[in-house]
C-alpha cells in the first residue's frame, strides 16, 4: 500500500513541477508594435544558416509553413510571386515548420519556391514566435518590429498582407 502511495505521491509531484517548469518558461509570442524573436537555423537547401539579424536594416516577410499543410500549398505562389516583386527591398524567408527534410525540399521544388528557406524541425523557433498552426506570416520592419502577423492563409487574408508590404516599405 504504501508503495502506491509513494508511487502517486511522486507522480503529483512531477506533474506539480512539469506545471512550474512550464509556467516559468512559456515563450513571450511577438506582438504588433514589439520585436520578433532572433533566430539562426539551418537552410533547407544548400549549406549553411540564416540569421535574423543578418537581415536588420532590411524589412522582411517571415512565412512558416509544411509540406504536409493545404493552405501552405496554396498561398506558396503568392509568397514567391510577392519575392520577385520586392526582391532587394523585402526580404523573404519561408521557415520549414515540424516538417521532414526531403519534404520540405519537395514542396519547394513542386512550388518553384526560389527564396530563402530555413529549417524548424523541432518547432522551437515557431513556439517562440507563437505560432497557432501553419501557415503563418509575419511582416517585420527594417528594426525588426513587428508589422502584421497574419494567422492563416495569404489566399484569404491578401488585404493584410498588401497592407503589411505597404507598411515595411515606408
Amino acid at each position: 500500500m504504501r508503495i502506491v502511495q509513494a508511487t502517486a505521491l511522486v507522480a503529483v509531484a512531477g506533474l506539480f513541477g512539469l506545471l512550474v517548469w512550464k509556467l516559468t518558461h512559456q515563450s513571450h509570442p511577438a506582438k504588433v508594435g514589439g520585436p520578433v524573436p532572433n533566430f539562426t537555423l539551418k537552410k533547407l537547401e544548400g549549406d549553411g544558416s540564416i540569421s535574423l539579424a543578418s537581415l536588420r536594416g532590411r524589412p522582411a516577410v517571415i512565412n512558416f509553413f509544411a509540406s504536409w499543410c493545404g493552405p501552405c500549398k496554396a498561398e506558396a505562389k503568392i509568397l514567391e510571386s510577392a519575392s520577385q516583386q520586392y526582391r532587394g527591398k523585402i526580404a523573404f524567408i519561408g521557415i520549414d515548420y515540424h516538417d521532414v527534410t526531403s519534404d520540405g525540399r519537395r514542396f519547394l521544388a513542386a512550388h518553384d519556391i526560389t527564396f530563402p528557406t530555413v529549417q524548424d524541425g523541432s518547432g522551437k523557433i515557431g513556439d517562440e514566435f507563437g505560432l497557432t498552426g501553419v501557415p503563418e506570416t509575419f511582416v517585420v520592419n527594417a528594426q525588426g518590429r513587428l508589422l502584421k502577423h497574419i494567422a492563416g492563409t495569404l489566399t484569404v487574408n491578401r488585404s493584410l498582407f498588401d497592407s503589411g508590404i505597404e507598411a515595411a516599405l515606408h
